[in-house]
Protein backbone atom coordinates (compact mmCIF):
# COMPACT_ATOMS: atom_id res chain seq x y z
CA UNK A 1 0.00 0.00 0.00
CA UNK A 2 2.96 2.37 0.65
CA UNK A 3 4.39 1.27 -2.85
CA UNK A 4 1.19 2.52 -4.02
CA UNK A 5 0.37 5.47 -2.47
CA UNK A 6 4.43 7.11 -3.08
CA UNK A 7 3.53 6.12 -7.18
CA UNK A 8 -0.28 7.93 -6.74
CA UNK A 9 2.07 10.86 -5.08
CA UNK A 10 4.77 10.82 -8.22
CA UNK A 11 1.96 10.48 -10.92
CA UNK A 12 0.55 13.59 -9.84
CA UNK A 13 3.61 15.71 -9.85
CA UNK A 14 4.15 14.40 -12.94
CA UNK A 15 0.51 15.35 -14.07
CA UNK A 16 -0.03 12.15 -15.27
CA UNK A 17 -3.23 10.15 -15.40
CA UNK A 18 -3.42 6.37 -14.72
CA UNK A 19 -5.32 3.38 -13.44
CA UNK A 20 -4.20 0.45 -10.86
CA UNK A 21 -5.23 -2.75 -12.50
CA UNK A 22 -6.69 -5.15 -9.62
CA UNK A 23 -5.41 -8.60 -9.82
CA UNK A 24 -5.45 -11.77 -7.59
CA UNK A 25 -2.20 -12.81 -5.37
CA UNK A 26 -1.26 -15.06 -7.81
CA UNK A 27 -1.48 -13.08 -10.98
CA UNK A 28 1.89 -12.28 -12.13
CA UNK A 29 0.14 -8.55 -13.40
CA UNK A 30 -0.50 -6.94 -9.81
CA UNK A 31 -0.03 -3.87 -9.45
CA UNK A 32 0.57 -2.93 -12.69
CA UNK A 33 -0.80 0.60 -13.94
CA UNK A 34 -1.66 1.97 -17.10
CA UNK A 35 -0.43 5.31 -17.81
CA UNK A 36 -1.77 7.90 -20.14
CA UNK A 37 0.12 10.79 -20.71
CA UNK A 38 -1.97 14.12 -20.46
CA UNK A 39 -0.01 15.80 -23.07
CA UNK A 40 -0.86 13.15 -25.82
CA UNK A 41 -3.21 10.13 -25.01
CA UNK A 42 -2.40 8.51 -28.30
CA UNK A 43 -1.33 5.08 -28.58
CA UNK A 44 -2.01 1.38 -28.42
CA UNK A 45 -3.42 0.23 -24.85
CA UNK A 46 -3.78 -3.30 -23.88
CA UNK A 47 -4.40 -2.68 -20.08
CA UNK A 48 -7.32 -1.18 -18.22
CA UNK A 49 -6.99 3.26 -18.05
CA UNK A 50 -8.94 5.70 -16.53
CA UNK A 51 -9.20 9.10 -17.64
CA UNK A 52 -11.14 11.83 -15.17
CA UNK A 53 -12.58 15.51 -14.92
CA UNK A 54 -9.31 16.91 -13.07
CA UNK A 55 -6.73 16.38 -16.00
CA UNK A 56 -6.90 18.39 -19.35
CA UNK A 57 -6.03 15.17 -22.16
CA UNK A 58 -4.74 15.98 -25.47
CA UNK A 59 -4.79 13.85 -28.22
CA UNK A 60 -2.42 13.94 -31.81
CA UNK A 61 -3.11 10.66 -33.47
CA UNK A 62 -5.19 7.17 -32.40
CA UNK A 63 -5.99 5.82 -28.95
CA UNK A 64 -7.08 2.32 -29.71
CA UNK A 65 -8.13 0.21 -26.77
CA UNK A 66 -7.31 -3.23 -27.70
CA UNK A 67 -9.27 -6.56 -26.80
CA UNK A 68 -8.96 -7.61 -23.06
CA UNK A 69 -9.04 -3.74 -21.73
CA UNK A 70 -11.08 -0.90 -20.75
CA UNK A 71 -11.47 2.59 -21.48
CA UNK A 72 -13.08 4.38 -18.51
CA UNK A 73 -14.16 8.25 -18.80
CA UNK A 74 -15.23 9.95 -15.52
CA UNK A 75 -17.98 12.76 -15.93
CA UNK A 76 -17.18 16.17 -16.86
CA UNK A 77 -14.19 14.64 -18.17
CA UNK A 78 -12.52 17.13 -21.91
CA UNK A 79 -10.34 15.18 -24.41
CA UNK A 80 -9.12 18.04 -26.89
CA UNK A 81 -7.94 16.61 -30.33
CA UNK A 82 -5.11 18.35 -32.54
CA UNK A 83 -7.13 20.28 -35.61
CA UNK A 84 -6.31 18.73 -38.89
CA UNK A 85 -5.34 15.40 -38.21
CA UNK A 86 -6.47 12.16 -38.79
CA UNK A 87 -6.68 11.83 -34.74
CA UNK A 88 -9.49 9.53 -33.31
CA UNK A 89 -10.49 7.41 -30.54
CA UNK A 90 -10.85 3.80 -31.21
CA UNK A 91 -12.56 0.60 -29.52
CA UNK A 92 -11.61 -2.93 -30.48
CA UNK A 93 -13.43 -6.23 -30.54
CA UNK A 94 -13.20 -7.25 -27.08
CA UNK A 95 -12.49 -3.98 -25.84
CA UNK A 96 -14.63 -1.79 -23.69
CA UNK A 97 -15.30 1.69 -23.12
CA UNK A 98 -17.36 3.31 -20.10
CA UNK A 99 -18.58 6.93 -20.53
CA UNK A 100 -19.81 8.11 -16.82
CA UNK A 101 -21.45 11.11 -18.09
CA UNK A 102 -24.45 13.50 -16.46
CA UNK A 103 -26.68 15.86 -17.69
CA UNK A 104 -24.42 18.61 -16.02
CA UNK A 105 -21.31 16.96 -16.40
CA UNK A 106 -20.68 15.02 -19.59
CA UNK A 107 -17.75 14.14 -21.45
CA UNK A 108 -16.79 16.01 -23.71
CA UNK A 109 -14.46 15.05 -26.64
CA UNK A 110 -13.15 18.35 -29.19
CA UNK A 111 -10.81 19.83 -31.03
CA UNK A 112 -8.34 23.18 -30.68
CA UNK A 113 -10.06 24.37 -33.75
CA UNK A 114 -13.80 24.63 -33.64
CA UNK A 115 -14.81 24.24 -37.00
CA UNK A 116 -15.68 21.33 -39.51
CA UNK A 117 -13.42 18.07 -39.73
CA UNK A 118 -10.90 18.60 -37.29
CA UNK A 119 -10.61 15.11 -36.45
CA UNK A 120 -11.69 11.93 -36.20
CA UNK A 121 -14.43 11.11 -33.31
CA UNK A 122 -14.85 7.55 -31.72
CA UNK A 123 -15.21 4.25 -33.13
CA UNK A 124 -16.25 1.02 -31.97
CA UNK A 125 -16.08 -2.24 -32.95
CA UNK A 126 -18.17 -4.87 -31.93
CA UNK A 127 -18.35 -8.78 -32.83
CA UNK A 128 -23.05 -8.32 -33.57
CA UNK A 129 -23.68 -9.76 -37.18
CA UNK A 130 -23.32 -8.12 -40.12
CA UNK A 131 -25.16 -7.89 -43.31
CA UNK A 132 -21.87 -7.46 -45.32
CA UNK A 133 -20.16 -10.74 -44.48
CA UNK A 134 -19.11 -12.70 -41.37
CA UNK A 135 -16.69 -9.86 -40.20
CA UNK A 136 -15.11 -6.76 -42.01
CA UNK A 137 -12.66 -3.72 -41.38
CA UNK A 138 -14.07 -0.17 -40.19
CA UNK A 139 -14.30 2.38 -42.49
CA UNK A 140 -11.40 4.05 -40.65
CA UNK A 141 -8.62 2.88 -38.60
CA UNK A 142 -8.60 -0.76 -40.35
CA UNK A 143 -10.16 -2.58 -36.95
CA UNK A 144 -11.88 -5.69 -37.29
CA UNK A 145 -15.84 -6.12 -36.55
CA UNK A 146 -19.32 -8.20 -37.03
CA UNK A 147 -19.24 -11.54 -35.88
CA UNK A 148 -21.81 -13.47 -34.87
CA UNK A 149 -21.94 -12.83 -31.34
CA UNK A 150 -25.65 -10.39 -31.15
CA UNK A 151 -25.68 -9.95 -27.46
CA UNK A 152 -21.99 -8.59 -27.54
CA UNK A 153 -20.54 -5.95 -24.78
CA UNK A 154 -18.73 -2.65 -25.58
CA UNK A 155 -19.45 -1.10 -22.60
CA UNK A 156 -21.27 1.48 -21.91
CA UNK A 157 -22.18 4.99 -23.02
CA UNK A 158 -23.38 7.87 -21.58
CA UNK A 159 -23.58 11.58 -21.81
CA UNK A 160 -21.42 11.68 -24.36
CA UNK A 161 -20.63 15.22 -26.88
CA UNK A 162 -18.47 14.72 -29.40
CA UNK A 163 -17.28 18.00 -31.57
CA UNK A 164 -15.89 19.26 -34.82
CA UNK A 165 -15.48 15.54 -35.93
CA UNK A 166 -15.43 14.34 -40.07
CA UNK A 167 -11.59 14.38 -40.85
CA UNK A 168 -10.85 13.63 -44.52
CA UNK A 169 -9.15 10.23 -44.31
CA UNK A 170 -8.57 9.71 -47.64
CA UNK A 171 -10.74 10.15 -51.40
CA UNK A 172 -12.91 8.02 -50.52
CA UNK A 173 -13.44 7.83 -46.58
CA UNK A 174 -14.32 10.57 -43.80
CA UNK A 175 -15.20 10.11 -40.41
CA UNK A 176 -18.33 10.48 -38.75
CA UNK A 177 -18.80 11.64 -35.05
CA UNK A 178 -19.33 8.39 -33.54
CA UNK A 179 -19.12 4.92 -35.51
CA UNK A 180 -20.78 1.72 -34.14
CA UNK A 181 -19.71 -1.11 -36.30
CA UNK A 182 -21.19 -4.41 -35.27
CA UNK A 183 -21.65 -2.93 -32.04
CA UNK A 184 -24.26 -5.75 -29.67
CA UNK A 185 -26.79 -5.40 -27.70
CA UNK A 186 -25.41 -5.91 -24.52
CA UNK A 187 -24.03 -2.10 -25.56
CA UNK A 188 -25.84 0.66 -23.43
CA UNK A 189 -26.10 3.72 -25.55
CA UNK A 190 -28.08 6.96 -23.85
CA UNK A 191 -27.69 10.43 -24.23
CA UNK A 192 -24.94 10.73 -26.90
CA UNK A 193 -24.54 13.83 -29.51
CA UNK A 194 -23.05 14.81 -32.52
CA UNK A 195 -21.73 19.01 -32.83
CA UNK A 196 -20.80 20.14 -36.22
CA UNK A 197 -19.51 16.94 -37.52
CA UNK A 198 -18.36 16.92 -41.14
CA UNK A 199 -19.18 13.98 -41.82
CA UNK A 200 -22.81 11.79 -40.56
CA UNK A 201 -22.93 12.67 -36.90
CA UNK A 202 -23.67 9.05 -35.80
CA UNK A 203 -23.68 6.01 -37.81
CA UNK A 204 -24.31 2.10 -36.97
CA UNK A 205 -22.38 -0.38 -39.32
CA UNK A 206 -25.24 -3.68 -38.66
CA UNK A 207 -25.06 -4.99 -35.23
CA UNK A 208 -27.69 -4.99 -32.64
CA UNK A 209 -26.97 -1.96 -30.38
CA UNK A 210 -29.75 -0.05 -29.42
CA UNK A 211 -29.65 3.52 -28.65
CA UNK A 212 -31.65 6.54 -26.83
CA UNK A 213 -31.43 10.01 -26.66
CA UNK A 214 -29.00 10.73 -29.90
CA UNK A 215 -28.54 14.34 -30.94
CA UNK A 216 -27.46 15.32 -34.08
CA UNK A 217 -26.76 19.19 -34.65
CA UNK A 218 -25.57 21.08 -37.99
CA UNK A 219 -23.95 17.46 -39.48
CA UNK A 220 -22.28 18.42 -42.66
CA UNK A 221 -23.94 15.16 -44.29
CA UNK A 222 -26.63 13.17 -42.34
CA UNK A 223 -27.74 13.59 -38.57
CA UNK A 224 -28.09 9.86 -37.89
CA UNK A 225 -27.24 7.02 -40.19
CA UNK A 226 -27.66 3.23 -39.78
CA UNK A 227 -27.52 0.24 -42.71
CA UNK A 228 -25.82 -2.81 -42.95
CA UNK A 229 -28.36 -4.73 -41.25
CA UNK A 230 -28.71 -2.61 -37.87
CA UNK A 231 -31.55 -4.86 -35.77
CA UNK A 232 -31.57 -2.43 -33.02
CA UNK A 233 -34.07 0.26 -31.40
CA UNK A 234 -34.00 3.96 -31.50
CA UNK A 235 -35.58 6.02 -29.06
CA UNK A 236 -35.70 9.87 -28.55
CA UNK A 237 -33.66 11.18 -31.88
CA UNK A 238 -33.37 14.69 -32.47
CA UNK A 239 -31.57 16.18 -35.55
CA UNK A 240 -31.47 19.40 -36.28
CA UNK A 241 -29.91 21.31 -39.30
CA UNK A 242 -28.17 18.62 -40.84
CA UNK A 243 -26.36 19.40 -44.74
CA UNK A 244 -28.51 15.97 -46.21
CA UNK A 245 -30.71 14.02 -44.63
CA UNK A 246 -31.88 14.03 -41.20
CA UNK A 247 -32.26 10.23 -41.45
CA UNK A 248 -30.74 8.04 -43.45
CA UNK A 249 -31.87 4.57 -43.02
CA UNK A 250 -30.54 1.61 -45.13
CA UNK A 251 -30.06 -1.78 -45.96
CA UNK A 252 -26.45 -2.89 -47.87
CA UNK A 253 -25.28 -0.49 -50.25
CA UNK A 254 -24.30 -3.59 -52.42
CA UNK A 255 -27.40 -5.75 -51.99
CA UNK A 256 -30.39 -4.47 -51.10
CA UNK A 257 -31.66 -7.43 -50.26
CA UNK A 258 -29.24 -8.51 -48.30
CA UNK A 259 -29.33 -10.70 -45.04
CA UNK A 260 -29.60 -10.44 -41.74
CA UNK A 261 -32.20 -7.32 -42.59
CA UNK A 262 -31.34 -3.92 -41.28
CA UNK A 263 -34.85 -4.30 -39.25
CA UNK A 264 -35.36 -1.84 -36.29
CA UNK A 265 -37.79 0.14 -34.34
CA UNK A 266 -37.12 4.11 -34.32
CA UNK A 267 -39.97 6.12 -32.18
CA UNK A 268 -39.85 9.32 -30.70
CA UNK A 269 -38.00 11.49 -33.58
CA UNK A 270 -38.15 14.97 -34.05
CA UNK A 271 -36.15 16.33 -37.20
CA UNK A 272 -35.72 19.83 -38.93
CA UNK A 273 -34.02 22.13 -40.83
CA UNK A 274 -32.91 19.23 -43.33
CA UNK A 275 -31.19 19.57 -46.86
CA UNK A 276 -32.57 17.22 -48.54
CA UNK A 277 -34.40 13.60 -48.54
CA UNK A 278 -35.76 14.55 -44.05
CA UNK A 279 -35.96 10.56 -43.89
CA UNK A 280 -34.01 8.51 -46.65
CA UNK A 281 -35.01 4.97 -47.23
CA UNK A 282 -32.27 3.59 -48.56
CA UNK A 283 -30.21 0.63 -50.46
CA UNK A 284 -33.07 -1.91 -49.70
CA UNK A 285 -33.98 -0.30 -46.45
CA UNK A 286 -34.90 -2.98 -44.63
CA UNK A 287 -37.85 -3.29 -42.42
CA UNK A 288 -38.75 -0.30 -40.48
CA UNK A 289 -41.14 0.55 -37.78
CA UNK A 290 -40.73 4.66 -37.28
CA UNK A 291 -43.32 5.85 -34.88
CA UNK A 292 -44.17 9.12 -33.05
CA UNK A 293 -42.14 11.76 -35.21
CA UNK A 294 -42.46 15.63 -35.79
CA UNK A 295 -40.48 17.17 -38.90
CA UNK A 296 -39.98 20.59 -40.79
CA UNK A 297 -37.17 22.54 -42.35
CA UNK A 298 -36.66 21.12 -45.53
CA UNK A 299 -35.10 23.16 -47.69
CA UNK A 300 -35.02 23.46 -51.35
CA UNK A 301 -31.60 22.34 -52.37
CA UNK A 302 -33.29 19.24 -53.39
CA UNK A 303 -36.78 18.95 -53.47
CA UNK A 304 -37.81 15.09 -52.15
CA UNK A 305 -41.16 13.84 -50.43
CA UNK A 306 -40.33 13.80 -46.33
CA UNK A 307 -40.33 10.29 -46.44
CA UNK A 308 -38.28 9.19 -49.68
CA UNK A 309 -37.32 6.01 -51.48
CA UNK A 310 -35.60 6.08 -54.73
CA UNK A 311 -37.36 5.18 -57.65
CA UNK A 312 -34.84 2.93 -59.08
CA UNK A 313 -34.62 1.04 -55.25
CA UNK A 314 -36.80 -1.65 -56.26
CA UNK A 315 -35.91 -3.60 -52.66
CA UNK A 316 -36.78 -0.87 -50.59
CA UNK A 317 -40.33 -0.06 -52.97
CA UNK A 318 -41.15 -3.62 -52.57
CA UNK A 319 -40.94 -3.67 -48.69
CA UNK A 320 -43.06 -0.01 -48.45
CA UNK A 321 -45.48 -2.24 -50.90
CA UNK A 322 -46.04 -5.12 -48.69
CA UNK A 323 -46.37 -2.83 -45.93
CA UNK A 324 -42.84 -3.81 -44.54
CA UNK A 325 -42.42 -0.13 -43.52
CA UNK A 326 -45.18 1.06 -41.24
CA UNK A 327 -44.80 4.73 -40.36
CA UNK A 328 -47.35 5.73 -37.74
CA UNK A 329 -48.06 8.98 -35.77
CA UNK A 330 -46.77 11.78 -37.82
CA UNK A 331 -47.16 15.15 -37.06
CA UNK A 332 -46.25 17.65 -40.74
CA UNK A 333 -45.49 21.18 -39.93
CA UNK A 334 -45.69 23.16 -43.09
CA UNK A 335 -45.60 20.85 -45.65
CA UNK A 336 -47.58 20.37 -48.24
CA UNK A 337 -49.61 17.07 -49.16
CA UNK A 338 -47.61 15.97 -52.34
CA UNK A 339 -44.40 16.12 -50.20
CA UNK A 340 -44.96 14.13 -47.42
CA UNK A 341 -44.39 10.73 -48.82
CA UNK A 342 -43.05 8.11 -51.53
CA UNK A 343 -46.37 7.18 -53.03
CA UNK A 344 -45.95 3.75 -51.97
CA UNK A 345 -45.78 4.08 -48.55
CA UNK A 346 -48.34 4.85 -46.21
CA UNK A 347 -48.30 7.20 -42.82
CA UNK A 348 -51.06 7.60 -40.28
CA UNK A 349 -50.69 11.11 -39.18
CA UNK A 350 -51.39 12.61 -35.89
CA UNK A 351 -51.38 16.23 -34.67
CA UNK A 352 -50.91 15.54 -31.34
CA UNK A 353 -47.41 13.81 -32.36
CA UNK A 354 -44.89 14.53 -29.77
CA UNK A 355 -41.32 13.85 -31.50
CA UNK A 356 -38.11 13.64 -29.21
CA UNK A 357 -40.35 15.02 -26.55
CA UNK A 358 -40.86 18.95 -27.20
CA UNK A 359 -42.43 18.86 -30.86
CA UNK A 360 -40.50 20.77 -33.60
CA UNK A 361 -38.38 22.43 -30.62
CA UNK A 362 -35.00 21.08 -29.32
CA UNK A 363 -36.10 18.38 -26.33
CA UNK A 364 -35.66 19.33 -22.02
CA UNK A 365 -33.49 16.42 -22.12
CA UNK A 366 -31.05 17.29 -24.57
CA UNK A 367 -30.44 20.78 -22.58
CA UNK A 368 -27.05 21.92 -21.52
CA UNK A 369 -24.81 19.20 -22.29
CA UNK A 370 -25.99 18.53 -26.01
CA UNK A 371 -24.28 21.42 -27.50
CA UNK A 372 -21.55 23.74 -25.69
CA UNK A 373 -23.10 26.60 -23.84
CA UNK A 374 -23.61 29.89 -25.74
Amino acid sequence: MKKRNFLMMFAVILGLSFTFVSCDDDDDNKDEIAIVDPANIAGEYSKNIELNSSVSYKLDGAMIIEEGATLTIQAGTKITAKGGTTSYIAISQGAKIIVDGTAALPVVMTADVADYGQWGGLVICGKAPVNTGDGGLSEVGNLPYGGTVTADNSGSIKYLRVEYTGYQYNDEKQFNGVSFFGVGSGTIVDYVSSYMGNDDGLEFFGGAVSASHLVSIMSQDDGIDFADGWSGTGMYWYSKDSKKSAIEGSNNGDNGAATPMTTCTVSNVTLDGMGEKPWFLKEGAGIQTIDNVVLSGLSNLEKAPYFYISSNDTDAQGLAKAGSIKITNVKFINVAEADKADNNLTITENDAATGAGNGIESPSWAAGWAAPLK
